[in-house]
């Protein structure tokens, strides 16, 4: 079972279940695979929720190796869809939320930053 507090998530797969977690070497990873250059790049690509299939095996197999399954992405490539894409892509919006965050419109570069900047209160002694 998932510990949602190490960002890992569940994902079932044709009645096999997978723990899914984007961990520092994963993002790292993606980085890579996907030339984003950094987090932020990373986070922004992913941030309008249209993905192609390589992205979407990249971020697969990412994830389910910072979760422990020992998969290749050629691997990642043959694993049935069983309850189609709809649950994969729920269960890698919930591990990407976990690494990056909630998504703040207008700020795609640092999600994170900018919903603590959005929730904190101003400090005193400070003129706006």
């Amino acid at each position: 079972m998932a510990n949602r507090r190490r960002g890992e998530v569940d994902l079932d797969l044709a009645g096999t279940r997978y723990t899914l977690c984007l961990t520092l070497g994963a993002l790292a990873e993606l980085e890579d695979t996907l030339g984003a250059g950094d987090l932020a790049g990373l986070a922004a690509r992913f941030s309008d929720g249209r993905l192609a299939g390589r992205d979407l095996i990249a971020l697969l197999g990412a994830a389910l190796r910072g979760g422990g399954h020992a998969l290749d992405d050629e691997a990642v490539s043959r694993l049935p869809l069983a309850g189609g894409l709809d649950a994969i892509a729920e269960a890698l919006g919930a591990a990407l939320v976990a690494a990056f965050g909630e998504p703040v419109r207008g700020d795609p570069r640092a999600p994170r930053e900018a919903a603590s900047r959005e929730r904190s209160p101003p400090s005193r002694g400070t003129r706006p």
